[in-house]
């Protein structure tokens, strides 16, 4: 009986070319499905609030159902009352924000400079920022009243904490062996802070203003429920009086919606901004 090898077969290049296209069609497969998932929750959500109403689990009186709340939406929209709302709340939070952004650039980086002024100055910044914004509400009533500076006051008050303590936080996590070098170099101390602590802040100081909008937007609408008569905050309170709830639905949905696209696109700068960071920062 002879030995006889049996030949191995080897993949040929239409093989090969094949396993490739498989591959490229799972990877795509996976990132679509990793883009849908967030919004799986959400559209599971809404076919349940959509069947409850059918059904009649749900009083519409309490949760009107989404074909009202849509009505309702396209009927603000094209009264041109949403857009009027919808832009003076805008120009709040963008004012306040700006504001309290500013702020707590300046007072942050000061602290993160001078380990004598945090000393004197941090530990009563953190007793106040305690306090919420509401907490203010009363006494800043008295002092400038039911007026548009009262809203920015709050909204920059709520933007000025998460950016005064990024950027402190920031402005210490720059790498000592990098500032070594810089003195070696004979830098400046402005040429250090432009050179090393601010690239090395980057991630921090983007992660804080991104939480900021997020507590300004938030501080926005807790103010325009509370001490307002325009914007998409007084919008709820005005459905609420009335008992619209559709009004109240269409209202919320407008909120979340702008608070989500803004987070998004400060999410997309801070992503571009990593990208772009020097390649000695970089993680």
């Amino acid at each position: 009986m002879s030995d006889t090898a049996i030949p191995l077969a080897t993949p040929t290049a239409d093989d090969a070319h094949g396993q490739r296209k498989r591959r490229s069609i799972g990877e795509r497969l996976r990132h679509q499905a990793s883009r849908l998932a967030p919004w799986l929750l959400p559209a599971v959500l809404l076919a349940l609030w959509t069947i409850g109403c059918e059904r009649g689990w749900i009083a519409p009186q309490i949760l009107p159902p989404p074909s009202r709340v849509y009505e309702t939406f396209m009927e603000l929209a094209q009264s041109g009352d949403l857009a009027r709302h919808t832009l003076i709340s805008l120009q709040r939070v963008l004012v306040g924000f700006g504001i309290g952004t500013v702020a707590g650039l300046g007072i942050g980086a000061a602290l993160g400079l001078s380990r004598t002024l945090e000393a004197y100055v941090l530990p009563g910044f953190n007793a106040l920022v305690q306090i919420p914004v509401l907490g203010w509400l009363p006494f800043l009533l008295l002092l400038v009243g039911v007026g548009e500076p009262l809203k920015y006051i709050l909204i920059a008050h709520a933007a000025l904490v998460p950016v005064t303590l990024s950027t402190l936080q920031g402005f210490r996590q720059s790498p000592h062996e990098l500032e070594e070098v810089a003195r070696g170099y004979g830098y400046s101390p402005w040429q250090r802070i432009v050179h090393v602590v601010l690239p090395a802040a980057v991630p921090t100081l983007a992660t804080g203003v991104r939480l900021a909008f997020t507590k300004a937007w938030l501080a926005l609408v807790v103010v325009e429920l509370v001490a307002s008569s325009e914007g998409l905050g007084y919008l709820i309170v005005y459905g609420r009086q009335l008992f619209q709830l559709d009004l109240v639905m269409a209202a919320v949905v407008v909120v979340g919606a702008i608070g989500f696209a803004v987070n998004r696109l400060l999410d997309s700068l801070e992503a571009r901004l990593r990208r772009g960071r020097p390649s000695a920062f970089r993680e």
